[in-house]
């Protein structure tokens, strides 16, 4: 079974957003939160089913939030590289790739 793997600056990305959601509205963070599990789950169960970018980086857009997941997948792993905004400058986290 695939276990997830967030890049460190892919957790910061997180942790923001969901404290960004929080001071928006109270318990907006924890749906956003609900939110970006739900697509990391349907990542690790249909890794093939995201849109790919570029080999191997795939991306699940969040239901009801303006973010995208950026992932690739290796034997055993789904590694997210981003928690990207969609109005982030597209292709930012490429310097991450080999970071671990």
């Amino acid at each position: 079974m695939e276990q997830v793997i967030l890049h460190p600056a892919a957790e910061a990305e997180l942790r923001d957003a969901v404290d960004f959601y929080e001071e928006c509205r109270t318990g907006l963070g924890e749906e956003f939160l609900t939110a970006v599990e739900t697509v990391l789950e349907i990542a690790r169960l249909h890794p093939e089913s995201g849109r790919l970018l570029r080999e191997p980086f795939r991306r699940f857009q969040v239901t009801r939030f303006p973010f995208s997941i950026i992932y690739s997948k290796t034997r055993d792993t789904i590694y997210v590289t981003a928690i990207m905004h969609l109005k982030r400058e597209p292709g930012y986290w490429l310097d991450r790739i080999g970071e671990v």
